[in-house]
């Protein structure tokens, strides 16, 4: 058994995992995590959404908490390790309206550009956990290539089993 190393995902980052390493989101409210894993060779790379589109020039906030820059990264970090975009297999966690307001659309945007952003490379999502009102949290186990996720308080199940 290997002995395994927890990275976290915050908001705003794209963090890359190996076979001995296991990928955590902290708790996702309107955020986004993508999830995505290369079978072939192995890597994994997390990436925690905070805002649909890119980020503006001007922004002193981290890029990578924006669809199209975090996406762009963590694409960019596979390629580093070794991936090949097309054995990529991708799932999403989140884009919950957690404060349950009426006209907030700002979940269901994340979720949306996102789709659409891999729609536009043919990146195919292969599952997802997303909407609601309830937030989430997303664990990505690289040895085992598996993807977990909770809603709410309850216990963590199998989203996805990578190929």
């Amino acid at each position: 058994m290997i002995e395994e190393k927890i990275i976290y995902a915050l908001t705003g980052e794209v963090k890359i995992g190996t076979i001995d390493e296991i990928l955590k989101s902290s708790a996702i409210g309107s955020c986004v995590i993508i999830a995505a894993y290369d079978p072939k060779c192995q890597i994994a790379g997390m990436a925690h959404v905070m805002l649909a589109g890119k980020s503006p020039d001007n922004t002193k906030l981290p890029k990578t908490r924006y669809a199209v820059d975090a996406i762009d990264t963590l694409i960019e970090l596979l390629h580093e390790h070794g991936s090949n975009t097309e054995n990529l297999e991708i799932c999403l966690v989140g884009g919950a309206n957690v404060l349950r307001r009426k006209n907030d659309k700002i979940a269901q945007n994340n979720i949306n550009n996102i789709i659409d952003i891999f729609e536009k490379r043919k990146l195919k999502i292969t599952a997802k956990s997303v909407g609601g009102y309830e937030r989430r949290t997303a664990t990505l186990i690289v040895e085992k290539a598996e993807l977990y996720y909770s809603i709410g308080s309850l216990h963590e199940k199998l989203l996805y089993k990578f190929n």
